[in-house]
């Protein structure tokens, strides 16, 4: 069968086009933003990638469309699927029917750390010998690809509450018919579709309602939206982490270190290369969701201590003129101060600067505008690229003082960038986008005499 695929470049349906190819399929597919590293990763696979979303591509006669939730009523091409009657389906949809039929599947739910802690899970049943198949929202460096069809009968999936497609305004993760759930936390997010943190609550629990009672939901005792959702009701073993039971972290060691138990007993150490108490957290969750697939918590600690990361978490892009430069996916203001918090821990008393793209369509509405400045309060220096926004970022950053400088031109932003760097500096790139390459650049005029 051939399946073409729209939006083929977005975390998620690069990975379904990954599956699909792995199933015998013949895969292509069209994107308006072809950047890495989904890019590469779809290209080293062979599958055939075309720019936009010309009508003319109905003539490439697949089998199926497979439509991604990025696609839009007046896409051309989506409307000429339309008014030819050609087939088409949703993304989550082909997945559940032809991939996660009959699988385990180990569900990662949240706001935030749904591909650190989804890549951890599945690191822990690899580990364990379980060859988990996976789909994560980006790419684990102990894989090197972000999605994998298997043998086995596990399948941990990063499950997003996001819309489906166009046409299914029910939140991706009702799709997929989980057994082990992880409910990370819950913030108000998505503004262009959720009119507050309610209407996302009541997504959450329309997944809650479809968790068998043979099932186990693992979810964070430090979030009372988790517990107004389970509060409406709930028919699946629930197991808190990061509360004063269930499952918890002591205290943090000289080592790195930091003791695991469940319901009072200690069970091992955990030992995470990840920076952060907020990925520590997910470590732990991961553990618990593992423990309910069978592989016992000291299997699963000892396969933490040899996890290595996450393309676009804290990743290292290089080093130039004695600063580094990192790349990470954070764009909430909740993600982008647990990701400073983490650098901080991981070098100490060296100067951050923050280098922040609002691309979100959460933050290109302002929605989160209040909330930046103490986000990142722990940056010495913050560059924003504020193009193409319709809210005042200036005014918005003005609590910040001179520490803030706001660009609209990428050369410029570049520019101030390594004229303020020095030996020794960590320059931290946040963006859930390609952010016009700026890593590169950067490190590129970092080097230059």
């Amino acid at each position: 069968m051939h399946i073409h695929i729209l939006g083929i470049c977005g975390t998620f349906m690069g990975g379904v086009a990954l599956l699909a190819r792995a199933t015998g399929h013949r895969v292509t597919g069209c994107d308006a933003n072809v950047y890495p590293p989904m890019s590469t990763q779809l290209e080293a696979q062979g599958i055939e990638l075309i720019e936009g979303y010309d009508a003319a591509q109905s003539g490439l006669a697949p089998d199926l469309f497979v439509i991604g939730n990025a696609i839009s009523r007046g896409n051309p091409l989506l409307e000429e699927i339309l008014d030819k009657g050609l087939p088409y389906v949703s993304g989550p949809q082909w997945l559940a029917e032809n991939i996660l039929r009959e699988k385990w599947v180990l569900a990662v739910a949240g706001t935030h750390g749904k591909t650190t802690t989804a890549s951890l899970l599945a690191w822990i049943l690899e580990e364990a010998g379980l060859k988990p198949g996976f789909l994560i929202g980006g790419v684990p460096q102990d894989f090197a690809v972000s999605a994998r069809l298997t043998s086995s009968p596990f399948f941990v999936i990063e499950a997003d509450e996001y819309d489906t497609a166009f046409c299914d305004k029910r939140s991706k993760f009702v799709h997929y018919r989980a057994r082990t759930a992880i409910l990370n936390n819950l913030e108000f997010d998505h503004a262009d579709i959720f009119s507050d943190l309610a209407a996302i609550e009541t997504q959450f629990h329309h997944f809650v309602r479809i968790l068998p009672k043979s099932g186990l939901i693992v979810a964070n005792a430090g979030e009372a939206s988790l517990k107004r959702v389970l509060d409406r009701g709930c028919w699946t073993p629930i197991e808190w982490f990061g509360g004063a039971t269930g499952w918890c972290l002591g205290e943090l060691a000289p080592d790195g270190s930091c003791a695991v138990a469940y319901d009072k007993a200690e069970v091992g150490r955990l030992t995470l290369a990840l920076a952060g108490a907020h990925n520590r957290a997910n470590a732990l969750a991961a553990v618990a969701a593992a423990r309910h697939a069978g592989v016992p918590p000291a299997a699963a600690l000892a396969a933490l201590s040899r996890f290595g990361g996450v393309k676009r978490r804290l990743e290292v892009c290089g080093e130039a003129r004695g600063v580094t430069v990192y790349d990470d996916f954070a764009h909430h203001p909740t993600a982008i101060a647990a990701t400073l918090a983490g650098l901080r821990q991981r070098i100490g008393g060296g100067r951050i600067l923050a280098v922040l793209e609002p691309r979100s369509n959460t933050m290109k509405l302002g929605v989160m505008a209040a909330q930046l400045p103490a986000s990142l309060r722990e940056a010495e220096l913050i560059f924003c690229y504020a193009a193409n926004l319709g809210w005042d970022v200036r005014g918005a950053l003005q609590p910040l003082g001179d520490r803030a400088q706001i660009y609209e031109d990428i050369d410029a932003l570049v520019e101030a960038i390594s004229a303020a760097a020095r030996g020794g500096d960590h320059v931290l790139v946040m963006s859930n986008g390609g952010f016009c390459g700026v890593h590169a650049r950067l490190l590129q005029a970092l080097a230059s005499p």
